[in-house]
Order: structure tokens, then sequence, then C-alpha cells
């Protein structure tokens, strides 16, 4: 699963990383060393100028809440479940299946966490897991595979520009060889010559999207584990854990 990453770009960045068109956030996201599931990230989708419009989809930076909350939902809780979804079945599955055709998006990270187990135990006897940071070797953003969904609150009123709550969830796949070690799942990468057609609304669920990066790109490297608490955020959490200090 993919249930903490990294993302301190700036969005001026992603502007041009990404060849954004419009940018529709509210105000800039500080950097954020350690994003858990129900925090603001950045979002990159394609749609129309405007309802109305018939020009073609642009490209926009949103921010959006992680965690999809489908329409349908009668309780938006329901999104703090729903922060990874299965490449395996994301395009069968209700509560992806119409983001899947239409709304797709990338979400933007420096790398992602995951927890390996040692052989050390913990005071309830459980073993210690050590958090390894996983990032693409060239330093570069890593273009996370997701879905977004656009739900109605229908407890505020029309006028009501928090009507609508914007959300998201990242798409897994099953883990190349390189970081397989340290989980089985990880975010399902979505390489630079793809992004085009991924994003745009009027491919439909086109099952041949799911098309996992080439293996090799990434590397691990164990970190301290003051990740492992939300509240703790900042660079440092990024550094690699010296050797000496790795549990076995």
């Amino acid at each position: 699963m993919c249930g903490r990453y990294a993302s301190s770009r700036r969005p001026e960045d992603l502007v041009e990383e990404f060849d954004i068109a419009d940018v529709r956030i509210p105000a800039p996201l500080e950097a954020d060393y350690n994003v858990a599931p129900t925090k603001e990230v950045y979002a990159v989708v394609e749609r129309p100028p405007s309802k109305e419009s018939e020009e073609p989809p642009e490209r926009q930076l949103r921010v959006l809440t992680w965690g999809l909350v489908p329409s349908w939902a009668k309780d938006p809780s329901i999104g703090n479940r729903m922060i990874n979804a299965r490449m395996e079945t994301v395009a069968e599955k209700p509560a992806y299946k119409r983001a899947f055709a239409v709304r797709r998006c990338l979400l933007p990270a420096d790398g992602y966490f995951e927890w390996y187990p040692t052989t050390e135990q913990t005071k309830a006897g459980k073993p210690r897991k050590q958090p390894f940071f996983i990032r693409p070797k060239d330093h570069g953003v890593l273009a996370m595979a997701g879905l977004y969904e656009i739900w109605r609150d229908p407890t505020k009123d029309e006028d009501d520009p928090d009507r609508f709550r914007w959300t998201c969830t990242v798409i897994t796949t099953q883990a190349e060889d390189a970081v397989g070690h340290i989980h089985d799942r990880m975010p399902l990468m979505v390489e630079r010559d793809r992004w085009s057609a991924w994003l745009d609304p009027r491919t439909g669920g086109d099952t041949g999207l799911l098309v996992p990066a080439a293996p090799g790109a990434l590397e691990a490297y164990p970190v301290s584990t003051l990740v492992s608490n939300v509240r703790n955020n900042g660079p440092e959490l990024l550094e690699p854990l010296p050797l000496e200090e790795v549990p076995e």
C-alpha cells in the first residue's frame, strides 16, 4: 500500500514540470515531508475550462484531500478508508469505476515511505518496523497514478463555495523487485510519455492505461523512525539512517 509520502515541490515548480495551463489552488501548501491520509495534497488533473465549454480539457493544478469519497457516499468519513485503490480491480469496483473512467489524476511526490519488519521486537512482542524512503533514482518527481472524485455535501446550501469536496486516492500495484522485499505493494507510477493519455478524460476507462513503469527506476534507503509519528514533519525525515543504526 501507500500510506505516507513526501511532497515538497512548490506550485511553480509543478506548473513547469507538468506543463500546467491553469492553477486552481486557494493558497500554496507548505512543503510536507510526512503526507498522511486526510491531508491536503497537490493533484494534476485535466478538465474542460468551464462546464459549458466545448474546448478540449486543460491541465490544472488543484488541491485535493487524500482519501476518496465516492459521489454516491452518504458519509464523507468513508474517505478515511479509501486512500489506496488496487490496480487489479480499480476498473471494476463500484467505489472507483466511475472515477477511473473520467477522473484520473497524477499525485506528485518526492517519494513514499514503507515499513519493513525487523527481527527486533517491541515491548508488546511484535516485530519492530524499520521505515524506508523510496524515491526515483534520478531524484526527479514521482508521478503517482490517482483517481479523484467530487462529493456534494447535502448539508450545505447551493451557493456555499464549500459544498463540493474534492478527494483522491493512490492506485497501487505489485512492487517491483528492487523494492518488493520491503513491501509487496507500491504506488502505480506513470511515466512522462504517458501523462497525457492517463489524464485525458476522453480516453475513458481503458485498462490499457494501467501500465506499471519500467523497473529499476527507484531506490530505497532506511530513515529515522520519527516518520512513524505524523506530527513529525521536516526534511530530516528523508535523511538516510547510518548503517550502524539500522536494525536487522
